[in-house]
């Protein structure tokens, strides 16, 4: 059989979606969990590392842009570490975090790819607030508001469609990413890309990639739908309209 064919027997095989036994129930709170291989599960897993890498780079990046674009400093260096982060591979962080004493799993997955989403966080947010109009902070200052105000109720809503751009940016990157689990016995849907290579099952190896990618498409129509959402709507019709 071909490799598609095996591919569509493998995604449209229950089984493979539930595990073995299908849907399992424990016996301490007679509710019910999916089979840890099944894609279900692997799925949430991936969603799950995804979303910590993610926030743990937003706690950092997101008020050091913020801070720095107000303040109108360390532009060259903002630049400089988004940059190195960007090149720094993310499979070599992975085997350098795993060998480390934080070891092989999912905590080297969510701090590698933590750093991996670090760069858009941190440029977007400091070019959104940086590129705010100065005769508008100046307007905002001659009304009497604090340098704290201007930053809350002046440039950040003006920024925020940037700072949404990069927080999407960063959060379909990191799912795109975070299949590399699987090769430092991480969780997530890279371990059946993984399990197909090891078994030679390059149907698998297919289906996983197709279920990888649709899954970051998703996310990216959610996230594209909450960067909407976010930005102020005389910034959107401004956006929309023609040049």
């Amino acid at each position: 059989m071909s490799t598609i064919g095996d591919a569509w027997d493998y995604l449209t095989t229950a089984q493979n979606w539930t595990g073995a036994n299908g849907l399992t129930t424990p016996t301490y709170d007679g509710g019910w969990r999916f089979a840890q291989d099944s894609i279900l599960a692997l799925g949430l897993e991936h969603l799950w590392l995804s979303f910590a890498a993610v926030t743990l780079a937003v706690i950092v990046a997101l008020p050091l842009g913020l801070f720095l674009g107000h303040v109108r400093r360390g532009g060259g260096t903002t630049v400089v570490v988004a940059n190195v982060t960007r090149a720094m591979p993310t499979l070599a962080l992975l085997t350098l975090f795993a060998a480390s004493a934080i070891g092989y799993g999912n905590t080297a997955v969510i701090l590698a790819a933590a750093i991996f989403a670090f760069p858009p966080i941190l440029t977007n947010a400091y070019t959104g607030m940086a590129d705010v109009d100065r005769d508008i902070r100046d307007a905002a200052v001659g009304q009497g508001l604090t340098p704290w105000q201007v930053a809350l109720k002046v440039e950040l809503p003006l920024a925020i469609g940037l700072v949404a751009a990069g927080l999407r940016t960063s959060t379909v990157q990191t799912v795109a990413t975070v299949p590399l689990a699987a090769l430092v016995a991480g969780g997530g849907l890279g371990v059946i890309v993984n399990t197909g290579l090891a078994t030679q099952r390059y149907g698998q190896v297919l289906a996983g990639a197709v279920i990888i990618a649709a899954l970051a498409l998703t996310v990216d129509a959610a996230m594209a739908r909450l960067q909407r959402t976010a930005t102020p709507a005389p910034l959107r019709e401004a956006a929309a309209a023609p040049a």
